[in-house]
Parts: C-alpha cells; structure tokens; sequence
C-alpha cells in the first residue's frame, strides 16, 4: 500500500478518492514500457519512497501495445509509454485517460521545456507528459564516406549509392515514407494519397536495387555499420551515443547526420490507460519522474534526451552535444511524425503492403 504520508498528499491533491484508494489496494504500479527503457535504481528509489511495488512488463512496438490495449490491457497497466504519434489512435480509441482532473496540474510539470507542452499529437497536454526524446537519422561508414552530403540521398539515389550495401528502417510505414517524401521534396511530415503513392513507388524502386540489403532494425542498423555488413542505415542517436560510449573503438569512427530535407524528431510519452487499476500511483510515478535529478538520471541512463529543461544541467555532457543533442540548425530540420487514423490509416496500410511486397 501507498505509505501514509504519500497517501495523505495525494488525498490533498484531490488524485485520491474512495474509488482509487481501494484500486491501490495492492500496493503496485503496472508499468508497460519498451524493453531496456527504465533504469532499474529509479524504481528501486521510487518503491522505497513511496512503499509501492512495481511490475514491469515490456513491448517492442506500438502496434503491440495497442494490440494489447484493445484487448483489454487498458484495465490491466495503469502507466504506458507510448511514442508520440500513436497518442490520437489511443484517445481516438478511448483507451487512455486525462493525467488529471480539470484544473489540476502535475508537480513538475513547469520543468517541461516549451515545445513539449502542448505538442500536436496532444494539443491541450491533457494526456501525456514526455518521458524522452530523440531523432532519427543516417548512420554510415567515414571509411566509405569521408564527408557525404547530408541527404536522404545516401540511401535513395543510386547515382550517389551505387554499389555500397545498405538499409532501410524495419517495420515503421509511416516513418519510410516520411523519408522517402522529404527526399522527393513533400516534406517529411507528408500526408495523403499523392505523395505516399509517389514515396511507395521510390521505396519499390530502391527494394529492387542490387545493393539494398533489406530493412533492418535502428540498433542492428549501428552494429552492421561497424561490422561492414552495411555502410550506410537509418539509426537513432541515441542508440549511436550509447554504442559509443561502450565501445568507442568500434563505434567511435561511425558517422551520422540528420538529412537536409528533414527527419523525424520522435518523442516518447507517459499515459495512464482508461480503466487503469492504480492511476493515483502512475501520477505519482510521473511526479516521480518530472523530479530534474530524477529526469537526468534517466536520461544519463538511455542516452536520449530529456525534455525536462531544469534536468538538463545535470546530464552527462555527452548528451548536451550532437548526435544526442541536435544542434539548432538539426533541429529546425526536424518533425514529428503526422498522426493518421480511419481511411488514411488504411491507405497507408495497403500502400505499406504493396511496397514491401513487389
């Protein structure tokens, strides 16, 4: 159970009614999370403070979270950690809800740096708080490549690419297409039936090149680079950072830049699931996590960034530079990826299938 004083703070917060404290019963926080994607002390840290236990479960794609919500997960989790663009399709589905009761606000909230407080995947922030941030960009061999221009290119163009081996992202439609059309001058963050057809046609013309690998996933994407099976993938930087830092010998030569025509700035939330059995103890962990020392720790944890302005001092100084930290010119380059639901869901769906499958 939630130890007294934590409890009689929530109470006086007005988070804790009749109905919440016998849901808290147990004593536990289910949280379903990315694999590898919480650092363990901060759990044991919050457990010891606030007496709650915490039970971690794990998932390796949106769609699976959301496979796992519909069926019934949304009473099964009180906190999840959704990425940015799937958050409509959660309240779309009513499968998440608001983080407070109108007019209150989380402790800690005013840490959030500006541009992360009403985003467009949750224009009024009644849903979500950011957890971590990133981009996504271009991973390549500096042996191959000494100085490239900085475009979608590398991969796109044979006239640039000829006869190197590389790859593209596994398993995301939506993002392929968003590079596919910022090289075809749509912007990264196109929408709708005329620029995707054009973006399936180029990732079915690059398929059929003899020096495509295939798609791969963002970190095996940073391994193969090093190891030459590929010289060129798409990657997070975060995940370079990191691979840096645990083995600069291998990693350390690798390049990486984020593409002139655009690229995607992602940024991972918390939410609370619609019928969550503990949602006074996921705000409480959310409270947790908006601590700056807390929020740093995290960060220092994953090599991403962290959308906690007060923490920021306090991240290890590797991620206050590129590639963790873009650099202002990167980040005008960056966006997030456009929400779709209903019908263009749907096209984009069979568009998805008929480009991976021809």
């Amino acid at each position: 159970m939630l130890k007294p004083r934590y409890a009689a703070a929530l109470a006086g917060l007005g988070l804790l009614t009749l109905g919440a404290a016998a849901a808290a019963d147990d004593g536990k926080l289910r949280l379903f999370n990315w694999s590898s994607y919480m650092d363990p002390q901060i759990i044991e840290a919050f457990e010891a403070e606030t007496g709650l236990e915490v039970v971690q479960n794990y998932y390796n794609a949106n769609a699976e979270l959301f496979a796992k919500l519909t069926a019934g997960g949304d009473a099964q989790y009180d906190l999840i950690v959704p990425s940015d663009y799937f958050v409509p399709r959660l309240i779309d589905a009513g499968l998440i809800q608001p983080l407070t009761a109108p007019g209150e606000t989380l402790a800690g909230h005013d840490h959030i740096l500006e541009e992360f407080r009403t985003p467009s995947f949750d224009p009024g922030g009644d849903y979500t708080v950011p957890y971590l941030w990133g981009a996504t960009g271009i991973v390549y061999d500096t042996d191959t490549w000494a100085n490239p221009d900085p475009s979608w290119g590398l991969l796109y163009d044979p006239e640039v690419n000829a006869d190197y081996p590389f790859a593209l992202l596994k398993g995301d439609a939506q993002f392929t297409f968003g590079t596919a059309c910022a090289f075809q001058g749509a912007g990264f963050d196109c929408v709708g039936q005329a620029p995707w057809v054009e973006a399936a046609r180029l990732v079915i013309e690059t398929r059929g090149r003899d020096n495509f690998v295939g798609f791969v996933g963002a970190t095996a994407a940073i391994e193969q680079v090093a190891s030459g099976v590929i010289r060129a993938g798409i990657a997070y930087n975060g995940d370079l950072a990191a691979k840096r830092a645990e083995d600069p010998a291998t990693y350390g030569s690798l390049g990486f830049f984020i593409p002139e025509e655009g690229s995607q700035r992602w940024v991972d939330v918390l939410a609370i699931p619609a019928r969550a059995p503990n949602p006074e103890a996921a705000r409480a962990f959310i409270e947790y996590l908006l601590r700056p020392e807390v929020a740093a720790q995290l960060a220092n944890y994953n090599f991403y960034t962290t959308p906690n302005e007060a923490a920021l001092p306090m991240v290890d100084e590797a991620l206050r530079q590129p590639p963790v930290m873009p650099d202002e010119a990167d980040r005008a380059r960056l966006h997030f990826t456009p929400s779709v639901s209903g019908d263009q869901l749907q096209l984009l769906q069979e568009l998805w299938s008929e480009a991976r499958s021809r």
